[in-house]
């Protein structure tokens, strides 16, 4: 079994990540999705309180609120699959939910960083038409300070894996696919 759970910040490619692993029949947990479902079970609206209500799960349930519900959603993933599962984490943001993997799958759990300079995140989140505030490079910034307030920059930090998106979508995506199939292997192979 491999769990290979991503970071990064807005725009760095996380969700293509998501969708190239979609593209090759392996499940997608995507942690934004519960903040979402918990923030539309409050009666709120997801595109005006995501933060907010993110904030507030991990204040009532603890630091690990957002992984402890995700990792029920894997492991049943994992067991739908037949021969050797790939179960892709999108979107951890904190140390303690990496420890909460990590606790809760071991040596199968690889921690991939999808990172990219802010400029070309900012193009990128312009360029798919996102709301206001991502076109907004402020909000943006302010965005990523509530990112990184979480720790996000810890878990970026230790990660065991890293892509740098900032060549072309095919290479991005070529990365992503070696990831997927070999896991560590086959980025520590091409790093030789």
């Amino acid at each position: 079994m491999r769990i290979i759970g991503t970071v990064g910040l807005p725009g760095s490619g996380k969700g293509e990540a998501a969708a190239v692993a979609r593209e090759e029949e392996i499940p997608v947990v995507t942690m934004g999705d519960v903040i979402r479902a918990e923030t539309r079970r409050r009666g709120l609206d997801p595109s005006e309180h995501h933060g907010e209500i993110a904030g507030k799960l991990r204040e009532e349930e603890g630091e690990t609120a957002i992984a402890d519900r995700c990792i029920p959603m894997v492991r049943e993933a994992a067991e739908e699959q037949d021969g050797d599962p790939v179960v892709l984490v999108d979107g951890l943001r904190s140390m303690a939910e990496v420890e909460r993997f990590v606790d809760a799958f071991g040596d199968d759990f690889l921690l991939l960083s999808i990172e990219a300079p802010f400029e070309l995140r900012a193009k990128r989140l312009g360029d798919r038409g996102r709301e206001a505030t991502d076109l907004d490079r402020e909000k943006l910034r302010e965005r990523e300070e509530r990112e990184l307030g979480f720790g996000m920059g810890e878990v970026m930090d230790a990660a065991d894996l890293t892509i740098e998106n900032d060549d072309s979508l095919e290479r991005f995506r070529e990365q992503v696919r070696a990831v997927l199939d070999a896991g560590a292997a086959a980025v520590e192979g091409e790093n030789e």
